[in-house]
């Protein structure tokens, strides 16, 4: 069973592709969700989250305020390597979980993990082969600035904060141009699960 990670910038369409690949077939596994899962309200790793930076990073519904940890861990490299101490080990459970879960039902499935931040993670070794979405950092802080309503330089210094495009395309064992429209993005996502199919001959 090959588990593939799909990786790429902030705002170059992973959501659009890996929403297209479960269209397809694949089991998709999202680096995302299961943080919000391993942080819900009562989890233990919102308890310690809250031990270490405070009750100002909980909301009024008992959830984890995203945004005033961002504030506080964005420019501090020691809370956010405490933050991660935190959050990794429940979010490599959770991961194994569902891996497992789809292993038992679909032996021959193919999984993508998608998992924004492969580079700076150094997690390449862990996967079978990588996909990476290529996009321009100019369009990236457009879409940023009109999609997400950041300001440019909000924008600007979320995408300097990531791995820069040469190292992610350097580590691709397949590559998807995200610069253009939303069809033509589709379209080579289509021609890539036939190339996956054909490799892993599902």
């Amino acid at each position: 069973m090959p588990i593939i990670a799909l990786t790429g910038g902030i705002a170059a369409g992973k959501s659009t592709v890996s929403g297209r690949l479960a269209e397809l077939g694949a089991h998709v596994i999202s680096a995302d969700d299961l943080v919000r899962q391993s942080q819900r309200a009562g989890s233990p790793t919102l308890t310690a989250i809250e031990k270490r930076f405070g009750i100002g990073v909980i909301g009024s519904d008992g959830e984890l305020d995203r945004a005033a940890l961002g504030r506080i861990v964005f420019d501090d490299a020691i809370a956010r390597a405490d933050l991660e101490a935190i959050v990794h080990p429940a979010i490599q459970a959770e991961y194994a979980t569902q891996v497992e879960t789809v292993f038992r039902s679909n032996p021959a499935a193919i999984i993508i993990y998608d998992i924004p931040l492969l580079v700076e993670s150094n997690r390449i070794d862990d996967f079978d082969a990588v996909i990476v979405l290529s996009c321009d950092p100019k369009i990236r802080r457009d879409r940023l600035v009109q999609l997400r309503g950041m300001s440019s330089k909000e924008a600007q210094s979320r995408i300097d904060s990531q791995a820069s495009e040469h190292d992610r395309l350097s580590i691709a064992d397949w590559t998807i141009d995200t610069s253009d429209s939303v069809e033509a993005t589709i379209a080579q996502t289509d021609a890539l699960w036939a190339e996956l199919c054909a490799a892993y001959r599902v």
